[in-house]
Parts: structure tokens; C-alpha cells; sequence
């Protein structure tokens, strides 16, 4: 088999990836996963922590739960929102999912 392959030849075929290809590729995957996971999620929670902080009373919210209400209190970490006449209830800031645009819930 000597006579078909030379020996050089066979070993320059086995020979490794050089470290800096290696890192290369590692440093491009992580950049990958950081452009596809973690920036997006940080936005979105950099959003909703803008969101939080700008709730004041009269702001129309939806929870994360669905509920749609006024709000009626704002105080540290807890809210009170009026669902309907007279029914208020206590959430945290934390639940809120969106602001809705002032007058939404006359129109529902």
C-alpha cells in the first residue's frame, strides 16, 4: 500500500484543526448565541422595567393574567386597579403586561 500512498501524504491528512480555527469557531458561536438569545431577552426586560416604572394612577393596564382595569393606586411594589364600578383589586407592579391607550376600556 507504501507504493500507492506515500507516508508524508498520509500524515498530512490526519493532522488537527490549527487552536486558532478552534477559537475562531467558538468565539463565532458565542457571538451567535448572543445576537439570537440573550440580547432580545435583555431588551424585553429593560422594556417591561420602563413599563413598571411609568404606571401612574389613571393609567388603563392589562395583567399578565388578562385582566384589563384602571389603575387607581400606585405604591413601591403594589398597584390597586378597578375592574369595574366599585370592584378594586390589589396586584403587584410586576404582573402588568401592557399600558393601554387611554380610552380602550370605555370602548370594550
Amino acid at each position: 500500500m507504501n507504493l500507492l500512498f506515500s507516508t508524508a501524504h498520509a500524515q498530512e491528512a490526519a493532522a488537527q484543526p490549527s487552536l486558532t480555527f478552534n477559537l475562531i469557531l467558538f468565539g463565532g458561536m458565542i457571538l451567535l448565541f448572543w445576537l439570537l438569545l440573550i440580547r432580545p431577552q435583555s431588551k424585553r426586560a429593560k422594556e417591561h422595567r420602563e413599563l413598571i416604572a411609568s404606571i401612574s394612577k389613571g393609567d388603563e393596564v392589562m395583567t399578565s393574567g388578562g385582566l384589563l382595569g384602571k389603575v387607581t393606586k400606585v405604591s413601591g411594589e403594589y398597584m390597586a386597579i378597578q375592574v369595574a364600578d366599585g370592584v378594586e383589586i390589589k396586584l403587584q407592579k410586576s404582573s402588568v403586561a401592557a399600558a393601554l391607550p387611554k380610552g380602550t376600556l370605555e370602548q370594550i
